[in-house]
């Protein structure tokens, strides 16, 4: 079930038989300097290789009126709590230097221009695009042209969203993301919080892997430690992403369905034995887990999208938003609108690949601020 391809990082090729493992910390750090580098020391320890955070500006992902999250304390507005998890990058950076120090690889997700331009500035060597900005193509094309390493997740996707992607960054620097450069991959991930183990279908990672000729992996939000992660490698993945806590009670977003360090560490010993040996870890996985569970997880080897995630798809990727209220007959401009993820409260929009036929048209009638732009909003 191997793929043959591989993710190349300063000059290190990863691929299914020494997988990159990834601790995604994600905004659990709170923005405290202090639990960010407990949280880098006991992720190293534990054994990835990689640790991963995330670039966060309240406006370059949701609009303030997008609503709720539920929280221990009670519900706290979603866009307010991103507000307070922003960093800048003078954390980022300190982050980047303790990460570095202690062996591992630095890396980092952007959501918007900003972010990305700051992460270019203090020195990322690769960079990661998550799966609800895989349709926000000026940020892939941004990305694109710093020619640095990019893990690509597909969460929530079709094939014809993540071939659009791959092509925006093909297009835009060959040299860098061409099938033979090494500086693409691709995770298979199931957007849903947690992701039952069952809706993975392992089977397409080879499928994705042999369509757009790049190196898979699996982004995995499931609960147990071992079974996505370990068959996933067995399956062929180069990469495998894990959200890491410190404990699943603390209070961060991620954290009650991220990995604490002795669960880490089974899943990184576990995928080294299953890299190692594919056939004997698939064996012991048949052993542990049943033949029959172990079929449903590695599934048909279609690409579709999860019964979990269904009911995501065009609410957390990214659309055609009204930034502030905008009356019947106004011209709509760069300064009214911007691509946001939709969530569960305000209606979506046109996909981002309509805005430069959006952008100079007449508002047809009064656009609620936050709301999705449709085309019955368009007049001439």
């Amino acid at each position: 079930m191997q793929t043959g391809r591989t993710l190349s990082i300063d000059g290190k090729d990863y691929g299914s038989r020494n997988p990159l493992v990834i601790a995604e910390l994600g905004t659990g750090s709170g923005a405290d300097a202090c639990k960010g580098i407990e949280l880098i020391h006991a992720a190293v320890e534990a054994g990835a290789d990689c640790v991963k955070f995330q670039h966060v500006y309240a406006d370059e992902i949701i609009h303030p009126n997008t609503g709720l999250v539920p929280l221990p304390g009670g519900p706290v507005s979603l866009y307010s709590r991103f507000e307070a998890l922003s960093t800048g990058p003078d954390f980022l950076a300190r982050m980047k230097d303790e990460v570095e120090s202690r062996g591992a690889l630095f890396l980092c997700t952007p959501f918007g221009l900003r972010s990305a331009r700051e992460l270019r500035n203090i020195g990322a060597r690769a960079m990661k695009l998550a799966s609800p900005e895989l349709n926000h193509l000026p940020l892939i094309a941004e990305m694109a042209g710093y020619r640095l390493p990019a893990i690509v997740s597909s969460g929530v996707s079709t094939l014809a969203d993540i071939e659009s992607a791959l092509r925006l960054f093909r297009d835009s620097a060959p040299d860098a993301y061409g099938p033979a450069s090494g500086g693409l991959a691709l995770l298979h991930c199931v957007t849903a919080y947690p992701a039952p183990e069952t809706d993975y279908n392992l089977r397409v990672l080879a499928a994705l892997s042999a369509i757009f000729g790049v190196a898979v992996g699996v982004s995995d939000h499931s609960l147990d430690p071992i079974l996505v992660p370990a068959l996933a490698t067995v399956a062929g993945a180069s990469v495998i992403e894990k959200h890491f806590c410190l404990s699943r009670s603390d209070p961060g977003l991620d954290d009650p369905i991220a990995l604490p360090p002795a669960e880490f560490r089974r899943m990184k010993d576990a995928v080294s034995a299953a890299a190692a040996d594919p056939e004997g870890g698939l064996a012991e996985l048949k052993g542990r887990y049943g033949a029959e569970t172990i079929e449903k997880v590695l599934g048909s080897g279609r690409k579709e999208l999860a019964p979990s995630e269904r009911a995501n798809y065009s609410r957390t990727n990214r659309s055609i938003h009204a930034v502030r209220a905008i009356a019947e007959g106004e011209i709509l401009g760069a300064d009214t609108l911007a691509l946001l993820r939709t969530e569960k409260v305000l209606r979506p929009g046109l996909p981002p690949a309509m805005l430069p036929m959006v952008l100079g048209r007449r508002a047809r009638r009064a656009i609620p601020s936050g709301e999705g732009v449709t085309w019955e909003d368009l007049g001439a």
